[in-house]
């Protein structure tokens, strides 16, 4: 049986379906011809008498790490939703930027919209924009076949009744709709339909809703247990940032940035007014 003394390479283990692939890969035609045997030349290759002395358990090891790899850099480069997008709006272009930073954990955004519906309610409600592009397709927002809007299974979404105008509520801005109403009911939720008084809130992956605080609604963040505080007349809090959006889709956007750590090749700036 020829002396092959050959260095099994790690990256070569994909190139075997089985652990037999890879021993019969070490026989020569001419060990084949001498032993007579095909098993008890795999035997030869297994104890280390030819080529690699590679073990079945470090084989397998090895191949299912080779594998989980080649499944995490295919995730990694996966084509973000907003890819090859012509994006007019500054709302999408403001969710291009962040998508890939809310996808790989970098930030977790919340955005905050006021628009009305097709019955002309007034619809308001917060956003886990993180959440909602690992639970949903967003290709349809971007492409603009679907508009964005808040759900009851949001961190908060509030449905007013068609005669309830701005100017009779007198608020200076929706986003703090919580601090400028003083009820109870409506202080203590993330949910709240005007019509059928109805209440609740949603705690998502990345967020829970603190609705005991007297000066308004404010959310924790899972990851660093930070506070960030949605009053326009107060400071976000730290690691996070308040833009408001100027766009054509809807009648008031903001969105606030929480850094939750620092991206190592993207850019995670927050879109430019």
């Amino acid at each position: 049986m020829e002396d092959d003394s050959g260095v099994f390479s790690g990256e070569t283990v994909e190139e075997f379906r089985t652990y037999e692939d890879f021993l019969d890969s070490q026989i020569k035609p001419l060990d084949l011809f001498y032993l007579e045997d095909q098993e008890l030349a795999r035997q030869l290759v297994e104890l280390g008498h030819k080529g690699s002395s590679l073990e079945r358990e470090e084989f397998e090891t090895r191949k299912a790490a080779a594998e989980a790899s080649r499944l995490a850099s295919g995730s990694q480069q996966k084509k973000l939703a907003s890819t090859g997008k012509e994006l007019k709006d500054n709302f999408l272009r403001a969710l291009a930027e962040r998508e890939e930073a809310n996808r790989n954990g970098a930030m977790t955004s919340i955005i905050f919209i006021r628009d009305r519906n097709s019955h002309g309610q007034e619809i308001s409600g917060y956003i886990d924009y993180s959440h909602r592009l690992k639970s949903e397709d967003f290709e349809p927002y971007f492409s603009g076949k679907k508009r964005l809007m808040p759900k009851p299974t949001d961190l908060r979404c509030c449905v007013l009744p068609v005669q309830m105008h701005e100017s009779t509520l007198q608020l200076t801005d929706f986003d703090c709709l919580t601090t400028k109403i003083k009820s109870t009911k409506v202080m203590a939720t993330s949910f709240y339909n005007w019509g059928t008084q109805v209440a609740k809130h949603n705690a998502s992956s990345n967020y829970e809703v603190i609705t005991e605080n007297p000066s308004g609604l404010l959310f924790k963040c899972k990851n660093d247990r930070k506070i960030l505080n949605v009053d326009p007349e107060a400071t976000p809090g730290d690691s996070s940032i308040r833009t408001p959006v100027q766009c054509d889709l809807y009648v008031h956007v903001v969105i606030y940035d929480h850094v939750t750590r620092k991206p190592a090749n993207s850019s995670c700036a927050p879109l430019s007014n």
